[in-house]
């Protein structure tokens, strides 16, 4: 059967959701944090003397992700791929938290070769109901294109200078995707050899979204580190897949709160695209 193109609006939520500091520890270090083990500890560790624990920005796609997506029909999910993630916190993150959050369908586009499906899920405070954060996901799905939709359009782009203002260098752990895994995306296409090579791929890939977190900390780490500030909005678009082993490179370019950026793997191919991001108030104490 193909995608339900009636499943635009349709909405799921809203879902109680809920983490603790274990939550939080665990994907910071799935994402690279704790490499140098002595660096990064507001992140990592959560009874360091002197060192608050705090929680990276990008953890809101984590939290996001636990709420059933809406169903939009049936595809091949080996053909399926993450292609652009938007988030806005409306308050910074706390260590432990709950929220209700509501997940609906806000697009599907026709992209010829395939279908680009956009999902957004809006969280608010589940005791106060207060706004703390928007998300904006955009899945690819090769071969379920030309049913006659429109395209969409996307803002246009471009670094403001020749030089970044600052390069950051990270290199993934051949065991990352493994690790991330255990955030809740199970998707087999980042642990099983047979199926990776279904959908085109020699091996397992890195999750986006864990490209996504290595360059949240990139981002950070340009501000001054983890303790030291924090986002209030991120996004971008993932152009090439990333294998676990790979180093990346992320380029800044900063003007006054607003950060442009994209990664390179180690060969130089771009592969998190088009970045935008904005610096964020420091974070509230747990």
């Amino acid at each position: 059967m193909p995608l339900d193109l009636d499943a635009v609006g349709r909405e799921n939520g809203p879902v109680p959701l809920g983490w603790d500091e274990r939550d939080s520890l665990l994907y910071a270090v799935s994402v690279g944090a704790g490499q140098d083990p002595l660096a990064e500890l507001a992140l990592t560790t959560e009874n360091s003397e002197g060192v608050e624990q705090r929680v990276l920005p990008s953890f809101a796609v984590v939290i996001g992700q636990q709420v059933p997506r809406p169903d939009i029909g049936e595809y091949d999910r080996s053909k399926l791929v993450h292609a652009e993630q938007h988030i806005e916190l409306h308050r910074p993150l706390t260590p432990a938290g709950s929220v209700l959050t509501t997940a609906r369908v806000a697009a599907i586009h026709d992209k010829t070769s395939g279908a680009l499906v956009w999902t957004e899920t809006t969280s608010v405070d589940a005791v106060t109901g207060e706004p703390v954060m928007t998300a904006r996901s955009a899945s690819f799905i090769r071969g379920e294109g030309g049913f006659g939709g429109e395209r969409g359009t996307s803002p246009p782009w471009a670094p403001p200078r020749e030089r970044p203002d600052r390069e950051v260098r990270m290199t993934v752990r051949p065991e990352q995707a493994l690790l991330y895994r255990l955030n809740g995306d199970r998707n087999p296409l980042h642990s099983d050899p047979v199926f990776a090579r279904r959908g085109g791929f020699e091996r397992p890939i890195l999750h986006g979204m864990c490209t996504f977190g290595f360059t949240c900390r990139a981002l950070l780490a340009h501000r001054g580190g983890s303790g030291s500030g924090t986002l209030s909005a991120m996004g971008g678009r993932f152009s090439a897949p990333v294998l676990p082993g790979d180093s990346l490179t992320v380029e800044i370019w900063q003007d006054g709160d607003d950060l442009t950026f994209r990664t390179r793997r180690g060969d130089g191919t771009v592969v998190l695209d088009r970045g935008r991001a904005r610096l964020g108030p420091e974070p509230a104490a747990a």
